[in-house]
């Protein structure tokens, strides 16, 4: 079996009725992963006895204070922690799959006793490599797979090019492992580092899995040659999905985007692919905008594209979508078609998108054009070339940078729902001559930003007030205002788990028995369903137990209300929606606290450089398993729930209030639309 066609295998519930009507009834949602095979007895204790063996071995060589030795230690523990999880969580799915875990427990073992001798050649080797890094997210060393030439590279640095997989119910690390082991996948183009991230599991590399694909990045980067100017992202089906999202968001970052198949908007492709008739909230419908991307098309003049489509493929209804985004940008997106051809790649067509590609990696990446185009809705994603936006009018509505440099010294830029913006190049890149003040033209402003220094770095930061632009007096100066969003600390609650985060378990009982029901049940779920979905261990503390390092390095996840949770209580009078036993009061808004419950995000009272979430771990639920458009965010920074109406797959409960914080974190009055 080659890895085009296993790959196919893995996308079929993707494309195959299974995911149509059957998959659009909430009150009846299968699992996802599904249960797998009961192990026999025997085989379990087999598989326990090589599992603890492993551990032995690994735990020998933990102890190491070589530091050569200590950076490979995760690619040991990938095999014992695919193994342990198939094992422990019943995601073994075929009996075959046993057989794989054996191959893996051996691999740990021969890499164990390699690093006792201090010898790793798998860091050498060429071919196909599996290897591991540890998440800052939750702790867990996650695999990735490579494809590494079996040559050096000729300039002395790899291209590198990140391959997005295809939608699998059943891809356990198990059988991730074993694919990236045994099969070179779709593309392998000469010279080039073709790196394949588990993102994981099944969520289209959004959340935890979008950071998975940036860690993994930086742990091919620390142990390869890499250029960091011919960096591509490219996918097929879910794949192709995740490549898009990563093209619009960061699309100064990639040499060039290779969309395949795949879905690039929620709402569209729900219902011409799901058949779905779709009810969203406004909040809903304004957190659409983080993941569609042909609200970011305009962010590809960034990034030449090369999108690829079978001419008969349901799917093809992606690039379709984001060619009438891109040409309203006047932009016309290169769309490969495979002649006849379903959901797959058309031998014809993959040369012709090879040829492409090598094309363009032949120049790189533009890293400082000279002019940038750049629309975003969040500060989650607020760079592109030299242009950093550092604060917005509203969230979540669209924001517009264009911005043009002139030789002459002067920078010409126009905004749309901007406040705060920074104009920069690092040392050596700066295009104006060092002894001339630079100006910056601005929406009808004027303004004298200063001259280059003598490393040839410019830099500048500009603030809207009263509808006038200023330069600020530091670009320090925006460190010492009072609380406001900015770049890692915008919301919604599911950007919490997209970086460290800690449970933060009540050691105090809740007054309200009903409430108190709901928080076990939310907590216990919230921690299995992390582990199933995003494939680690959510971290857990008791409220005594939290401490400095933990406000440090951690955003905190509180549960309970203040009578339960001692951390909670500490900080509830510094929240902008006060918690007490009898009500919960957002603004003139006021909610019986016997029946209802607040989750919330807000920077922690306690160290404002991280949150503070209330009852939530991420939002999308069971339903939305079943087809990865709908793993979107469902809750905006907080809401108000009636217990009275008990959780199902689609929420915790009835959302009785919610709303966005305004861009100073400030509670806004009441409304009915964004």
């Amino acid at each position: 079996m080659n890895g085009r066609f296993s790959w196919t295998l893995l996308v079929v519930l993707f494309v195959s009725g299974r995911g149509m009507a059957d998959d659009n009834t909430a009150t009846a949602v299968r699992r996802v992963p599904k249960l797998g095979i009961t192990v026999s007895p025997e085989v379990t204790k087999e598989l326990e006895e090589g599992l603890a063996g492993l551990k032995h071995e690994y735990e020998l060589i933990s102890s190491s204070e070589f530091p050569r030795i200590k950076g490979l230690l995760p690619d040991v523990w990938i095999c014992y922690k695919a193994v342990h999880d198939a094992l422990a969580y019943q995601e073994f799915f075929s009996e075959k799959e046993v057989e794989k875990a054996r191959e893996l427990l051996k691999l740990g073992r021969e890499r164990a006793t390699a690093l006792s001798k201090d010898r790793a050649n798998w860091a050498r080797d060429s071919g196909l490599v599996v290897r591991g890094y540890v998440s800052r997210i939750d702790g867990s060393v996650q695999p990735y797979g490579l494809v590494i030439p079996d040559r050096d590279p000729p300039g002395g640095e790899y291209r590198l090019d990140v391959w997005f997989h295809g939608r699998g119910e059943a891809l356990s690390e198990v059988n991730f492992l074993d694919e990236r082991r045994k099969h070179v996948g779709e593309f392998a183009p000469e010279d080039t580092i073709v790196l394949h991230p588990y993102g994981r599991y099944c969520n289209a590399n959004k959340f935890a899995g979008e950071v998975d694909v940036l860690e993994a990045i930086e742990a091919v980067k620390k142990n390869y040659r890499i250029d960091e100017n011919r960096i591509s992202v490219r996918g097929f089906s879910m794949g192709g999905a995740a490549c898009w999202q990563f093209a619009v968001h960061q699309s100064d970052r990639w040499f060039a985007a290779n969309p395949g198949a795949g879905f690039s908007e929620t709402p569209r492709f729900l219902k011409v692919f799901q058949k779905e008739t779709l009810a969203p909230t406004w909040f809903e419908k304004a957190l659409w905008h983080w993941y569609d991307c042909t609200d970011w098309a305009e962010n590809l003049a960034q990034c030449p594209t090369v999108a690829y489509s079978g001419e008969i493929d349901s799917q093809k209804q992606a690039a379709d979508v984001m060619a009438e985004a891109l040409e309203k940008e006047g932009i016309e997106l290169l769309h490969v078609i495979g002649p006849k051809t379903a959901h797959s790649y058309h031998p014809a067509a993959k040369k012709e998108v090879e040829a492409r590609l090598a094309s363009i990696a032949l120049t790189g990446r533009r890293r400082f054009p000279r002019e940038v185009r750049f629309t975003t809705y969040t500060l989650k994603y607020n760079t592109m070339g030299w242009v950093t936006v550092d604060s917005l009018g509203e969230h979540w509505e669209k924001g517009q940078v264009r911005a043009l440099y002139e030789n002459a010294g002067v920078v010409e830029a126009t905004t749309q729902n901007v406040t705060g913006l920074t104009l920069s190049f690092p040392p050596g890149f700066a295009p104006f001559e060092m002894e001339q003040r630079v100006t910056v033209l601005i929406d009808g402003a004027v303004l004298s930003a200063g001259r280059p220094k003598s490393d040839r770095s410019w830099s500048v930061s500009l603030e809207r007030a009263s509808g006038s632009w200023k330069v600020k007096a530091s670009a320090l100066e925006s460190q010492v205002q009072r609380l406001h969003k900015k770049h890692d600390l915008q919301g919604p609650i599911d950007d919490a788990f997209m970086d460290s985060f800690l449970f933060v378990k009540p050691t105090g009982k809740s007054p309200r028995p009903q409430f108190q029901g709901w928080c076990e049940s939310e907590m216990a779920r919230a921690i299995e369903h992390w582990r199933r979905q995003f494939r680690g261990e959510a971290r857990v503390k008791e409220d005594k137990q939290v401490g400095e390092d933990d406000l440090a390095g951690s955003n905190l996840v509180l549960w309970g209300d203040p009578e339960s949770n001692s951390v909670l209580r500490g900080i509830a009078a510094s929240l902008p929606i006060k918690w007490n036993e009898k009500v919960i009061r957002a603004g003139e808004r006021a909610f019986d606290a016997e029946t209802h419950a607040l989750i919330m995000i807000y920077p922690n009272p306690l160290n404002p450089n991280r949150y503070v979430v209330l009852n939530s771990g991420f939002t999308f639920r069971e339903y939305d398993y079943l087809n990865n458009a709908r793993q979107v965010a469902k809750l905006p920074d907080w809401g108000v729930i009636d217990l009275r109406t008990p959780p199902d797959s689609r929420a915790s409960g009835k959302v009785a209030a919610a709303d966005f914080f305004g861009e100073k974190w400030e509670l806004r009055p009441e409304r009915k639309g964004p």
